[in-house]
């Protein structure tokens, strides 16, 4: 039932003038979504208090609450639609009074943690698009019919949602900043194997696809105490995110997935300095998909010690530097980080190597990012002790990645098996990182089973690179001072 609702509110949506893009399909059911599951939580924490001969105090003024302006019922339980708002009485009343009013939370809430500062949050981030009053009418009785009650519901509303995601992410021109492959999350999490306790953290959240499975991940342990499941829904998972329309549906999907007040800030994470982070601010568990092929401003830039315009060589620094020591991360990169003879790129690979243990490379096929059009590595590393072997895996499905034919959790089987022992096979090998050209520290994937003929720079590609690798080594002894 629930997927056939989806679909006709996706074809309604369709219809109409104001929505023109599966990214606004996406976040026009997002903030509807929202406001019904406000609407469900609010009544189960009332009926809560009722049994326990408590008081509730509703977030909501009952105007403004779903069941009173969206689906006003009669006694039989039915809308009402002498009494529901409709066409422009119904349009007026969204963009003049409810946004407004739902606005207003941010600057009344006591700090960024509550439901109500986020709240204030998503609605000062996006406007209604739905430009028919009587199209919102006929999406709201289709949303009504969803239900958040119990978790098989939950479980199967946030299928899919994700699978909204997914579809708004091959809609994309960037697939990849709206989507990561969920069987990729999924053993990156296996090989890192954050725990209870821990605070798992990503500064490029997106749609929290990584913190979504880390959840699941963690919940599925068993046996939790009412301590175990306080901490997962308060002090576990830390995001934050730059976009407005992905900030919105991360705060959706973590809530479809069970978290009631997700810890993700609204913010640029590289406009952060990174001299201003403090122990206090570290985290045991880094999982992400940083941007790569941007370009950040020189103002920015300022904030790192090893100066870049590539966004993703900028959140590996702000990764390294906020993991605390024994800290364990799994990132996505494009694979040119591996080879790129750029100052910043030797620079960075360096900084790696020295702080940090990169234990593991895992090799991406193309196709695996669907829409994205590049090759991508996950890099897997443990703060503290300097790298002195790494082991990679060259990931081989036997087929052709696509949209029709997408990768899963089978595909990485092998990669998880052999990585709890760095074992060698004919996908896999390990490298001594003395063996590493010491003045460029190039870690390309080479794999010595494939029987292929390395291909060697020319003497003169050598020459003209070393001025700048020379540079490149000195430079990176005073950033890792920088950084520790």
């Amino acid at each position: 039932m629930f997927e056939q609702t989806f679909k006709n509110i996706d074809d309604v949506l369709w219809k109409d003038a104001g929505c023109t893009s599966e990214l606004d399909y996406t976040e026009q059911t997002s903030w509807l979504l929202f406001l019904k599951y406000l609407d469900a939580l609010e009544h189960d924490k009332a009926m809560e208090a009722e049994l326990s001969g408590k008081t509730y105090t509703h977030i909501l003024e009952k105007p403004y609450r779903w069941e009173s302006w969206a689906t006003p019922k009669s006694i039989d339980g039915k809308i009402d639609h002498k009494v529901a708002l409709t066409g422009d009485d119904l349009l007026a009343f969204v963009n003049l009074k409810l946004f407004p009013y739902l606005q207003s939370f941010k600057a009344k809430a006591s700090n960024p943690n509550t439901i109500e500062y986020k709240i204030g949050e998503i609605f000062g981030e996006i406007k209604n698009k739905i430009s028919s009053g009587y199209t919102l009418r006929e999406i709201i009785d289709r949303i009504d019919e969803l239900r958040f009650r119990s978790q098989t519901e939950k479980h199967e509303l946030s299928h899919l949602y994700e699978a909204k995601i997914k579809n708004m992410g091959n809609a994309g021109r960037n697939g990849g900043e709206y989507y990561t492959p969920r069987p990729l999350i999924r053993a990156i999490i296996q090989v890192v194997q954050p725990k209870i306790g821990e605070t798992i953290y990503d500064g490029a959240v997106g749609s929290a696809g990584f913190l979504c499975e880390a959840f699941d991940y963690l919940k599925s342990k068993g046996n939790l105490t009412t301590k175990d499941l306080t901490t997962l829904q308060t002090c576990t998972f830390y995001g934050k995110e730059k976009k407005s329309l992905a900030y919105v549906i991360a705060i959706m999907n973590m809530i479809l997935h069970g978290i009631e007040a997700p810890n993700i800030l609204h913010t640029n994470t590289l406009s952060e300095n990174l001299a201003d982070i403090q122990e206090k601010d570290r985290v045991g568990v880094i999982l992400a998909n940083p941007p790569f092929g941007g370009k950040e401003r020189n103002e920015v830039q300022q904030n790192f010690p090893i100066r870049t315009s590539e966004t993703a060589f900028l959140f590996l620094q702000h990764f390294i530097k906020m993991l605390k020591a024994g800290g364990r991360a799994g990132v996505v990169i494009k694979n040119t980080f591996l080879s790129n003879t750029d100052s910043a790129a030797v620079s960075l690979r360096k900084l790696l190597l020295e702080t940090c243990n990169l234990h593991t490379v895992l090799d991406c096929p193309s196709g695996t990012f669907q829409g994205a059009g590049v090759k991508t590595v996950v890099l897997f590393f443990e703060k503290g002790t300097k790298t002195r072997k790494i082991w990679y895996y060259q990931l081989d499905p036997g087929r052709n990645l696509g949209k029709t034919n997408p990768l899963n959790d089978a595909d990485l089987t092998e990669f998880i098996e052999l990585q709890k022992t760095f074992a060698d096979s004919p996908k896999s090998w390990c490298v001594d990182v003395n063996f590493v050209d010491q003045r460029t520290s190039d870690l390309s994937v080479k794999n010595p089973n494939s029987g292929a003929i390395a291909v060697h720079r020319s003497p003169i590609e050598i020459i003209e690179e070393i001025a700048t690798l020379d540079a490149a080594s000195t430079e990176v002894l005073a950033c890792i001072r920088r950084l520790l």
